[in-house]
């Protein structure tokens, strides 16, 4: 039997895992770390070099401590985090702390675009949104704010890339892997060339951008120099795979029309597979899969089960201490303590727009239906619904727009873990939720890649059903998928327009 080794770099932890081509995890090594370095409020920089010895002693222990199930590596991948770039100098060298997808500065955007661009905009009503994307370009951030390290840098790459070339010393990366602010063609999965009604969007010089591969592309083989700060064996073959969110789509099984891929993850997305090029909003793109000839649609709301974290680290900080005496975890006991509260929250009703979206600049979050009986739990629990109407409003867009219809969800991420999250989301969707073998989907959906590139699966329907397991259903309870279906209809779907002017006003305070 052979295996393969996939290294799973997340915003919070980085995990090696080694699969069998059942879909089993053979072996697991992960290590946590500070998800960003910050010196000033909304700043989220992390260190390239920090991620690179978490990633050698995560594939050195692995290969200490498992010979069994290393010693017959097919291949490995490396999947990654989306939309962080590395600049490099002239020798590929890291000149700066990674800025990180989910950091808040802005870039000024005083300098107007060209005319034509400017007027289109402007008519199909996108002028705001595109604003707002060149606000969130770290690299413009770089060259208004490091004028003279930028003049150093000659390759922007993203962090899958990065690694690409530290471990085989080819600087390139897989066009499912090149989502971000980069100026990048979606539908034709290549660089926009310089006559590109977005090029301008961008501001990047295409010499900068690096070669791009297909999902399953060879990128290389263990350098030796690789191989002496990793452990991993010289000429083991590197395979290109994608970002996290699209091996987290294909890992859970979303590979037809009729299911949907939803992650509970710090950023929560709800995602398609379709042969079918579709914008999911208009004017966003559908992202490349991880399958060749296939898109992702995706609606993502930007922090999503970060919200967890956030409600943990301001409001339930008291819970560390018994969760540590329960040897369990602050999440389980607040999912205890929503148990008994009702479909609904008694009646508080959340916007989970804590970092605004594309299309949505000026949205903030909002809680609404306060009363004085509203406790801790209640807030947690419209946390966790309030996530739910937002992916549903998403899904329920997208098959409007790409004329489908999904039977049942497929859920991946950190919320994923908990049956009781599983069976809100099923009450909230009204569809059924499936819950595979294991929770590490992105490196499952990796690994099914790289069984692919080495042929031992002819194509993505076979490596499916070899490696992807539904453990666990959860079918909607009647009572409670009705009375959310009115909360979202005739509350969630409101607020929203009826709140905007406040945003709006709020905006030009500047609050």
């Amino acid at each position: 039997m052979s295996n393969v080794l996939i290294v799973d770099v997340g915003t919070q932890s980085m995990r090696g895992i080694i699969f069998d081509d059942k879909g089993n995890m053979l072996a697991k090594e992960q290590v946590k770390y500070k998800p960003y370095l910050s010196k000033e409020n909304g700043y989220m920089e992390q260190s390239a070099d920090m991620y690179w010895q978490v990633f050698c002693s995560i594939t050195s222990a692995l290969m200490t401590k498992y010979p069994q199930h290393t010693q017959n590596l097919l291949a490995m991948s490396v999947d990654t985090f989306r939309d962080t770039a590395v600049l490099l100098d002239e020798n590929n060298n890291v000149l700066r702390n990674l800025i990180l997808w989910s950091d808040q500065r802005v870039a000024d955007t005083s300098q107007k675009l060209p005319p034509l661009q400017r007027c289109l905009f402007k008519i199909v009503g996108m002028d705001r949104a595109i604003n707002a994307i060149r606000k969130k370009i770290k690299t413009r951030w770089v060259q208004q704010h490091e004028p003279q390290l930028w003049q150093k840098v000659k390759k922007v790459a993203h962090v899958s890339a990065w690694f690409n070339y530290k471990l085989t010393g080819n600087l390139a990366d897989s066009y499912a892997s090149t989502i971000g602010h980069l100026p990048f063609d979606s539908k034709g999965k290549r660089w926009l060339t310089e006559k590109s009604l977005l090029y301008p969007v961008f501001d990047l010089p295409l010499d900068m951008m690096v070669p791009l591969l297909s999902p399953g592309d060879l990128v290389g083989e263990i350098t030796a120099q690789a191989a002496a700060e990793t452990g991993l064996p010289q000429g083991l073959r590197l395979i290109a795979s994608g970002s996290d969110k699209g091996c987290e789509t294909l890992g859970v099984g979303c590979v037809s029309d009729n299911v949907a891929s939803v992650s509970f993850g710090t950023s929560s997305t709800v995602q398609f597979t379709t042969k079918k090029y579709f914008e999911p909003e208009p004017f966003m793109p559908a992202y490349p899969a991880v399958l060749k000839d296939y898109y992702n649609p995706e609606v993502q709301i930007f922090r999503g089960y970060w919200m967890i974290s956030w409600f943990k680290q301001n409001f339930a900080k008291h819970l560390e201490k018994l969760a540590e005496e329960r040897g369990g975890s602050v999440e389980e006991i607040m999912n205890e303590e929503i148990a008994s509260i009702p479909a609904g929250s008694d009646g508080l009703v959340l916007q989970p727009f804590w970092q605004a979206g594309l299309t949505t600049p000026e949205a903030k979050g909002a809680i609404i239906g306060f009363s004085d009986f509203h406790k801790r739990a209640h807030v947690y629990r419209a946390i966790i619904e309030g996530i739910d109407f937002a992916l549903r409003e998403g899904l329920e867009r997208m098959e409007r727009r790409g004329r489908k219809h999904v039977d049942y969800i497929a859920v991946a991420g950190g919320g994923s873990q908990s049956d009781l999250i599983c069976q809100i989301a099923a009450d909230v969707f009204n569809r059924p939720v499936k819950r595979v073998q294991t929770y590490e989907t992105s490196a499952l959906g990796a690994a099914m890649v790289t069984f692919m590139a080495c042929g031992v699966f002819e194509d993505q329907t076979q490596a499916v059903q070899s490696m992807v397991r539904y453990t666990d259903t959860f079918t909607p309870d009647a009572k409670n998928a009705a009375i959310y279906d009115g909360i979202y209809k005739n509350i969630y779907l409101k607020l929203y327009n009826k709140l905007q002017s406040f945003y709006l006003e709020l905006e030009k305070e500047k609050l």
